[in-house]
């Protein structure tokens, strides 16, 4: 057996080295295009920090069915949920940044976790870089039919009486946790936080009366509105929703600025390459661009912003301000 020749060797990986950037230069591709061709190469995955059949999760599969097209690949959705998304967005920010693997984030995880949480194990502004603005949304403030709540002033009232009232949330630090906070701040009154792993079994124990009310997306609570098992008391952003125009805003109610809108945002960790960035992002705006999908995400409540890439990290800048302070002024606390 003849001994390994490693300088032989050398040469010949030198060569095809060689050869494969001469090859790239007389076809005119440069090292970043011909890396940007190569992704992606495999699944992507797109970790939903929240349980399946929560609204984050059912705008996930939106998106993600609808950007495997222009990706050539299949998206996978992977539920991680717990710890007000705080679980799922860390695992995120700790995997390899090969754009691989995305995070559906929301107001709560990439704005108001910041000010709620010590330490929510990543930071939302180092730790990530923006994909896509999906969308956003007012919650309703609803209660069960059988509640005998049928307006503000009844539950200022309730909550004005002991013991007081519970209300529930898809999870410490969510926007409808932080909405209750604010809502009791403006009412007064005994207002006891429960919150759940999950936005459904929330919504299944306020029509059941387990706990007196939620803020939730629309596309959670409107059909059962429409069943008649909840009671829609008001909404969350300061103009009344289109998708339920004849629910008054809490502002209008309370003559005051209650003014709170869930978003939603697809990120890649934050060392991410800038080609598979680049094809990520164009994947998310032919989907986003699509009237299908923007038909389907209309359907779960959620309207378009006009955020663009470039805009993304400053407008995110200033949620976690204006949240932060809300977060101040609230009290809200997460232990």
């Amino acid at each position: 057996m003849k001994p390994l020749d490693h300088h032989s060797n050398g040469r010949r990986t030198r060569r095809k080295l060689l050869g494969a950037a001469l090859l790239a230069g007389v076809l005119g591709l440069p090292a970043v295009a011909a890396q940007a061709a190569a992704f992606p190469e495999r699944a992507v995955r797109m970790v939903v920090p929240f349980g399946p059949g929560t609204t984050t999760d059912t705008i996930a599969r939106i998106v993600a069915e609808a950007m495997a097209k222009p990706l050539g690949q299949q998206v996978v959705v992977e539920n991680k949920s717990g710890g007000g998304g705080t679980i799922g967005t860390a695992q995120v920010a700790r995997v390899q940044p090969d754009g691989y693997t995305l995070v559906m984030g929301t107001v709560g995880t990439h704005a108001i976790n910041q000010a709620l949480y010590k330490n929510p194990g990543y930071d939302p502004l180092e730790d990530f870089a923006p994909v896509a603005f999906v969308g956003q949304t007012p919650t309703f403030l609803v209660t069960g039919s059988g509640s005998g709540i049928q307006s503000l002033k009844d539950l200022a009232a309730a909550a004005g009486k002991a013991p007081g009232v519970a209300f529930a949330s898809a999870g410490s630090g969510t926007s409808g946790h932080l909405a209750g906070e604010l809502l009791k701040a403006r009412l007064g009154g005994e207002m006891l936080h429960v919150p759940y792993k999950e936005g459904g079994l929330a919504v299944s124990d306020v029509m059941s009366g387990q706990v007196q009310f939620m803020f939730y997306h629309p596309a959670a609570v409107l059909p059962h509105i429409q069943a008649g098992k909840l009671r829609a008391l008001g909404v969350s952003s300061a103009r009344r929703s289109s998708a339920a125009p004849d629910v008054p805003s809490i502002a209008e109610q309370t003559g005051s600025d209650f003014d709170l809108v869930a978003w939603f945002m697809l990120y890649a960790p934050a060392a991410t390459p800038e080609p598979a960035l680049a094809v990520l992002r164009q994947a998310a705006q032919q989907a986003l661009g699509d009237p299908q999908v923007l038909e389907r995400l209309a359907g779960q409540g959620v309207e378009p912003g006009g955020e663009s890439t470039r805009d993304l990290a400053g407008f995110e800048r200033a949620e976690i301000a204006k949240w932060s302070d809300l977060v101040r002024k609230s009290g809200a606390q997460v232990n």
